[in-house]
This record gives C-alpha cells, sequence and structure tokens, in this order.
C-alpha cells in the first residue's frame, strides 16, 4: 500500500514539474513599424512573435488601419508603437486597444523629454527619434522589462540580447560620427524629401533641411521650392536626397527650380526615413538602414566611409558582401 501511496505521489510531482518546466508559447507582438520590429526580434528571440504592421515604402503619417490590421491587432498578446503622433491615423485603435491589452508607447516611455526635439505644429515633438541611433537604443531596456513581464520564464534571454544588440548599436553609432566627419565641412548639408532627419543632424553634426515639414500630411507649395533650390544654390550643395516612403516629385522640382538659376545638383541616392526596406535585405534591418543611410549620404557628399568597428562584424557577415564589409 505505502508503495503504491508513494508512486503515485511520485507522479504527480512529476507531472507538477513537467506542467512548471513546459515552454510557455511565443510572445505575439505586433509592433507598428520596422524601427519597432527589428529590436523586438533582436531582444526577443525565439521567445517573441513578431508581425511589423507598415511594412517598406510605407508612410506612417498617412497610414489607416484596415479590416485585416484590426484582427492582427486582436490576435496580438502586445502591442508596440513609436508614439508622439508618428502614427497620427491610427491613433482611435490604438487607444481603443490600449483598454484591453498591454499596448506600449516605446519612445515616451524610454526617452527623457529633453532629449527631445520640439517643433511648432500640431506634434509638438519631432516623432523620428530612431535616427539617433543612441537615442534609439534607449527603447531596448524597455522591451527587455516589458517582454519579461509578460514572459518571465525569458527574462534571462531577454536581458542577454538585450546587452548584446546595445553594444552593436553602440558600435554604429560611433560609426555614423566617424562616417560623417569625413565630409568636408562646407558640403556637410543634407537635403532631403521631408523633415525626418532632425535627429540625425543633431546627432552627427550635419545640417538637415526638409523641404516638406515633420509630417507628410502637410502640401509643398510653390514658395517651399523657391526657397529650397535658394538654400541649395548659395550652399553649393552636392546633391539632394529622395526618401522610400515619398513621392520624389518634389525633389525633382527643387533640382529644376536650381537648373532655372544656372545651378547643377543631382539625386544622390534614396534614404530611409519613415520606413525600412525589404524584409530579407540589409536595409530591411535597422542596423542595415541607418548603414545605407550614411553611406549614401557621405558618398554623395564628398566623404569616405570607414570600415565598419569589429562590434558589427557579425551583422556585416550575414548581411553584406565582403567589398562592403571593409568599408567603400
Amino acid at each position: 500500500m505505502r508503495a503504491a501511496v508513494f508512486l503515485l505521489l511520485a507522479g504527480l510531482m512529476l507531472a507538477s514539474t513537467a506542467r512548471a518546466e513546459a515552454p510557455s508559447p511565443p510572445l505575439r507582438v505586433v509592433a507598428t513599424i520596422g524601427m519597432i520590429g527589428d529590436i523586438a526580434e533582436r531582444v526577443g528571440g525565439e521567445c517573441v512573435e513578431v508581425t511589423t504592421l507598415m511594412g517598406p515604402g510605407v508612410d506612417p503619417h498617412l497610414y489607416q488601419a484596415s479590416a485585416g490590421d484590426v484582427r492582427t491587432f486582436r490576435q496580438a498578446d502586445t502591442i508596440l508603437h513609436a508614439g508622439y503622433s508618428l502614427e497620427g491615423r491610427l491613433g482611435e485603435v490604438l487607444t481603443r486597444f490600449g483598454r484591453m491589452k498591454p499596448t506600449l508607447a516605446v519612445a515616451p516611455e524610454s526617452i527623457a523629454r529633453e532629449r527631445l526635439i520640439t517643433v511648432q505644429d500640431r506634434y509638438g515633438v519631432d516623432p523620428h527619434l530612431w535616427m539617433d541611433v543612441g537615442l534609439w537604443s534607449n527603447i531596448v531596456p524597455t522591451l527587455v522589462t516589458h517582454f519579461s513581464e509578460q514572459r518571465p520564464g525569458c527574462a534571462g534571454t531577454f536581458r542577454a540580447n538585450g546587452a548584446a544588440y546595445r553594444r552593436e548599436l553602440q558600435a554604429l553609432d560611433g560609426w555614423i560620427s566617424a562616417s560623417i566627419a569625413t565630409i568636408p565641412a562646407r558640403q556637410r548639408i543634407l537635403v532631403t524629401a521631408h523633415d525626418a532627419f532632425g535627429y540625425y543632424g543633431r546627432a552627427y553634426a550635419i545640417e538637415v533641411v526638409g523641404i516638406q515639414g515633420i509630417s507628410t500630411e502637410t502640401e509643398t507649395g510653390v514658395a517651399d521650392i523657391r526657397r529650397m533650390a535658394r538654400i541649395v544654390s548659395e550652399w553649393n550643395v552636392p546633391a539632394l536626397f529622395i526618401e522610400s516612403t515619398i513621392n520624389p516629385r518634389t525633389v525633382q522640382a527643387v533640382i529644376n527650380a536650381v537648373r532655372q538659376q544656372g545651378h547643377e545638383v543631382g539625386i544622390g541616392g534614396e534614404l530611409y526615413s519613415d520606413a525600412m526596406g525589404e524584409a530579407g535585405t540589409p536595409g530591411g534591418t535597422y542596423i542595415g538602414m541607418l548603414h545605407a543611410n550614411t553611406t549614401r549620404i557621405v558618398s554623395a557628399l564628398g566623404g569616405e566611409v570607414p570600415a565598419l568597428p569589429a562590434a558589427l562584424e557579425g551583422w556585416a557577415r550575414r548581411w553584406l558582401p565582403a567589398s562592403e564589409q571593409e568599408g567603400e
């Protein structure tokens, strides 16, 4: 009898232990933009399953939720968005889901207000914080904490992944600074389709001018084109840049206006501003987005792209051909 009772108790204890050690299903994360989604994947590893709502070429300022997006939000365990009105037209949807499930505005949660760029429009704050790598890296510990609260069994994984990724971002931040510094001082001016590079300019010491304002909801007028053409001519800017999420017609209009003034200027390349590149490409990662932007800016404005630091060798081996790993 005692043996039977012992075996029964042992069986119950083993079953209880097995249930306690059974892995939790991956945390279902929905991120509005790729610059959040990619970092969520790096921090979460196999403990999360990330869906990014807005893909390549999608402008978050103008994005409106579809019925399919609402279903995606419903199926999520947690929702991540940038905040500061970047996803302005999604605001009501995000507020509604915030009453049902964990919904995190990563920028307001992670970045001190004194480090923000304030603007004189309905936004109040420039929401393009990911352009400053050192600033954007502050969302990493926020995600570590947020994910750990929902999947405590993976907390160690989140901490390790977050620490490793922040080391890569620190190296990227330094590499961008060194790269921009190679541009001759009188050519260190970045003219883009809209004003999304303010944090980039402040962090890496390059003058930034956008043809449109902070939001692409604003219209570009003739006066804006003329003003920009005058700046480009007076500063003898070598190149202008188009953006992957914006029709290039405004940049082309400035080029035409500059030519009418007797000057020549070309397009220095396409930059990622409000969205990353295609999944499975270097530009489809946050590091690759900033690497591609910096490489194009430096090359077009007369600088020299240095080799990537050792801390980014793993990323480079995975994503770049050997020639680009050594700089240009």
